[in-house]
């Protein structure tokens, strides 16, 4: 069987069942710094805690990526949320499930950012790895760092091939 994903705009709406979206757009916010700053606080909240783990910032290079792309696998990080923040303004695409052994395919979804969004994925959401539009973006990641410490490691990405053939466009 062969199926077809479309994404559709990432609103707070449609994506909330995955977990937040990061914008400015209609956030608390409040003067600093003598009124030189903005500030946006608590867009999203990480859960990184678990064994003794921290928040931990990244910066990813992405390639781009050719379409129609091939949704060969999902992953998901069982102990963790994932953040991803472009650092620039250009849309770039999330496919999530929920499930917990599996993904469920009937909740899967392609999800086009406006460029001033980022996405921060709840702990255990299947995902797609990063979908960029552009060579060379960079995102920044914030997620779970075990501080080098063996006592504090867990297993912290599950990777699942998937059966179904399955297309995603980017119309």
């Amino acid at each position: 069987m062969r199926r077809v994903i479309k994404p559709e705009l990432l609103t707070k709406e449609s994506f909330k069942k995955y977990g937040e979206v990061i914008s400015t757009e209609n956030s608390a916010s409040k003067i600093i710094n003598d009124g030189f700053a903005k500030k946006h606080y608590e867009l999203c909240v990480m859960d990184s805690n678990e064994n003794n783990g921290k928040s931990t910032l990244h910066i990813y290079e992405a390639k781009k990526r050719e379409f129609p792309l091939k949704i060969s696998m999902l992953e998901k990080h069982p102990y963790f949320s994932q953040t991803f923040m472009p650092r620039s303004t250009k849309p770039f695409l999330a496919v999530l499930a929920l499930g917990d052994e599996e993904p469920d395919l009937s909740t899967l979804k392609a999800f086009l950012t406006n460029g001033n969004q980022g996405v921060h994925y709840n702990k255990g959401v299947w995902h797609f790895p990063l979908i960029s539009l552009e060579d060379n973006e960079q995102f920044i990641v914030i997620d779970r760092t075990d501080c080098a410490i063996q006592e504090n490691k867990i297993e912290e990405c599950i990777e699942l091939e998937l059966k179904e053939e399955i297309y995603l466009l980017n119309e």
